[in-house]
């Protein structure tokens, strides 16, 4: 096969990349590496300003796939109209479980026991004490059931939490239980002590968490977003925020970046972390494992995986 093949990580640093494409290194930066019309296999640079990713589309003319590092494809919907029929876009299913699990964990522990007060009193020199909730036999309400909704249970459960339980757009059976759809999600809010939403941004699940939502949600109860930012709406949470009935941890918000001086920031009961879930150590190996399989598919013509969806279909 001689087709160029697009890749935000340097070709000689990935092991294992198959014989034939020609590699072009590219990761955003202003002057393309190559011809955008002989592109075939496009992996789009991961974590860039918007626009920076969906820039080469519409003069990649012969692409046939579309390859994120991310779990969420809305970054680049906006350039999908310009791209022939035909074109497979697939997302990073399997890069991003275990960093985004783990900070959800992280963002659970630390909201519920405290630790932001106690870096603040660290900060003063000051011995913060009190009753502080446990994560143990708290009841968990998992939103947006995916692959990283699955490995956040996975983390949970050691956690003697009580059952947790799952909703995604529909309804289906795991080996952990049931996963209820989101029809049902106004009945199961109220019994909630944490809420973790994991759901794509999708029509569906734009300005889901709205003032209804949240006003089913149980006094004390805490929400957790490491989906997208306007998967909530972040007037109606505001609202709640300052009333003090919920708390909230953060680590994608609408809009963002969180802006300086944006009420969020100072809101009580509420920790915001940088849109951290993805980029840590645990990145690199899983992507290029990733690329490598891919890749190799492709240029053997097999099935590729995590395919979201084809253009013009």
């Amino acid at each position: 096969m001689t087709a160029d093949v697009w890749l935000p990580i340097p070709p000689d640093e990935i092991e294992g990349l198959p014989e034939g494409p020609a590699y072009r290194y590219w990761n955003g930066e202003e002057t393309f590496p190559a011809d955008p019309a002989d592109c075939a296999y496009y992996v789009v640079p991961y974590m860039k300003p918007s626009g920076v990713g969906t820039r080469p589309l519409p003069e990649m003319r012969s692409v046939q796939v579309v390859q994120t590092l991310s779990a969420g494809i809305d970054h680049v919907e906006p350039g999908l109209p310009h791209l022939p029929a035909g074109v497979r876009l697939c997302n990073a299913r399997g890069v991003h479980e275990a960093s985004t699990a783990e900070l959800t964990l992280a963002l659970i522990l630390a909201s519920l026991r405290g630790v932001p007060d106690f870096v603040r009193a660290q900060d003063r020199g000051e011995w913060l004490g009190g009753f502080r909730p446990a994560l143990a036999d708290r009841k968990v309400l998992i939103v947006g059931y995916g692959s990283i909704g699955a490995a956040i249970e996975d983390r949970l459960v050691p956690f003697e939490v009580a059952p947790v339980v799952r909703v995604a757009r529909s309804a289906r059976t795991t080996a952990r239980g049931p996963v209820h759809p989101l029809t049902e999600l106004p009945a199961l809010l109220p019994e909630a002590d944490v809420v973790v939403l994991s759901t794509p941004l999708t029509e569906e699940t734009r300005g889901l968490v709205d003032a209804e939502f949240l006003a089913r949600m149980k006094d004390g109860a805490l929400l957790v977003n490491v989906a997208r930012g306007p998967v909530v709406d972040t007037k109606a949470l505001l609202t709640e925020l300052e009333s003090g009935r919920i708390t909230a941890a953060l680590d994608v918000t609408d809009p963002e970046p969180l802006p300086p001086g944006h009420p969020l920031w100072h809101a009580p009961g509420v920790l915001v972390s940088p849109h951290a879930g993805g980029p840590t150590s645990a990145f690199l190996p899983r992507a290029k494992r990733l690329l490598v399989d891919q890749l190799s598919r492709f240029v053997n013509r097999e099935p590729l995986r995590n395919v979201i969806l084809t253009t013009g279909g």
